[in-house]
């Protein structure tokens, strides 16, 4: 018998649905009611898979539900979804077309389904999400001083960072608290930034973004991270590789912390060094600085082992 696959397109008030290889298509409301009703109809269906695109978080509760509902949920990447259909020829763009390519991208590509975050960590994650936020509308708020002439102008720029500011202390203090109640967590964040150049930004951005680390292979973790070296060939020529896709925020996050640590990390500054003697652009040798400082991270979270000074 054909595998039961099911697409799901995601917007703010509606959920598309793709049935392969049915064909069948119908519409329900993405809110608790619509995704209660969907998992009661999906799960009558026995699906191999259901998958949604990624939006931003108004899968959220569709995604929690369904697979509350013992049905294997994928998330997929928007990009790939797009890409996959601009090479079938699929260039219209309706929920109902979305649905039934996600369907069919899911179908043949067969991504792997990884487990759901649990509550605290999906919790933890909205924290250091918010932090990144109030960061990034600091610095705005601080080009913006830099530019304005006016007294008024000044000061309500003074206001706002006082208030960012006040609003960032109590974010650091609630993540202190939701670490403090996880042991796992207070070890893990401990072994991270046991690394110099590892501050505790970068170890709970990891903490929230990639609970799959200490659990895969180097090269495995280096392509959840967008790290993954991929390249443009053909025939005998070789164009110059490239990384992208996966977690964006981890990938800023160790990005800071290659640069940091490739002055005052000894293992990592060696390695960076030795590659721009080499002749290697810096940006590519900060690059793979960042792919070797997750590789050991990775190393780290799986033996338990802090950093050892060489």
């Amino acid at each position: 018998m054909d595998k039961v696959v099911i697409g799901i397109d995601v917007s703010k008030d509606w959920l598309d649905v793709h049935a392969l290889p049915s064909g069948e298509h119908f519409r329900v409301g993405n809110d608790h009611a619509g995704v209660d009703g969907l998992a009661a109809r999906l799960s009558a269906l026995h699906p191999d898979l259901v998958a949604l695109e990624a939006t931003g978080g108004y899968e959220h509760v569709a995604v929690a539900t369904l697979s509350a509902a013992g049905l294997a949920v994928v998330v997929v990447n928007p990009t790939q979804v797009r890409a996959y259909a601009n090479a079938l020829g699929k260039h219209a763009k309706t929920d109902p077309i979305d649905a039934a390519v996600i369907a069919a991208f899911v179908s043949a590509a067969r991504p792997q389904v990884r487990p759901l975050k649990d509550p605290a960590a999906r919790a933890f994650g909205e924290l250091v999400a918010r932090r990144r936020q109030i960061v990034q509308m600091i610095v705005a708020e601080e080009n913006r001083a830099h530019m304005a002439v006016s007294t008024p102008a000044c000061k309500s720029i003074r206001r706002i960072l006082s208030a960012l500011r006040r609003e960032l202390k109590s974010l650091d203090e609630d993540m202190d608290d939701q670490i403090r109640k996880s042991p796992l967590w207070r070890v893990r964040e401990k072994l991270l930034i046991s690394v110099p150049g590892v501050g505790s930004t970068v170890a709970r951005t990891l903490l929230a973004q990639m609970p799959e680390l200490g659990t895969l292979d180097r090269r495995q973790i280096a392509a959840l991270a967008g790290l993954a070296p991929w390249t443009r060939q053909s025939g005998k020529w070789r164009g110059k590789s490239f990384i992208g896709g996966g977690r964006s925020s981890v990938r800023a996050a160790l990005f800071m912390a290659a640069l940091v640590a490739s002055r005052h990390n000894p293992q990592l500054k060696a390695f960076r060094d030795r590659l721009v003697a080499q002749g290697k652009p810096k940006i590519v040798a900060i690059v793979a600085t960042m792919r070797k400082l997750l590789t050991i991270l990775n190393a780290i979270i799986r033996d338990g082992k802090p950093w050892q000074n060489a």
